[in-house]
Order: structure tokens, then C-alpha cells, then sequence
């Protein structure tokens, strides 16, 4: 799935971003509004991670679907 998928499906796809990400907010989310520079930001800021690494689990985590 490319990124302009998920922007289009975003309401449908945030939980299964939750399941992953915990930490994310449902407000979080909304905030994401499926833009993929500002999920790097919000894992970036929940879980401490670098932008590299947050940008590694996100296409991880894309990969599988």
C-alpha cells in the first residue's frame, strides 16, 4: 500500500496504527490526518525514537500489509 492509499483511507486505517503504536491518541491521530511526515514526528515524540529510526519501523510496519 503507497502513502496516497493511506492518505485516502485514513479514518479506516488508524486503528491499525494504534495497534502497533499504543502510545498514539486518538487526537494524535487526527492530528496525522494520514500525512506521513507528521507521524514520523508524533513517533518521533511518543517513543523517543530518531527520525531514521522511526522512518525504519514505520516502512516495517507498511511492508506487512
Amino acid at each position: 500500500m503507497n502513502w496516497d492509499q493511506i492518505e485516502g483511507n485514513w479514518k479506516q486505517l488508524q486503528g491499525k496504527f494504534r495497534e502497533k503504536w499504543g502510545k498514539l491518541t486518538d487526537s494524535d491521530l487526527e492530528v496525522v490526518a494520514g500525512r506521513r511526515d507528521h507521524l514520523l514526528g508524533k513517533l518521533q515524540e511518543k517513543y523517543g525514537l530518531k527520525r531514521e529510526e522511526a522512518e525504519k519501523e514505520l516502512d516495517e510496519h507498511l511492508s506487512k500489509w
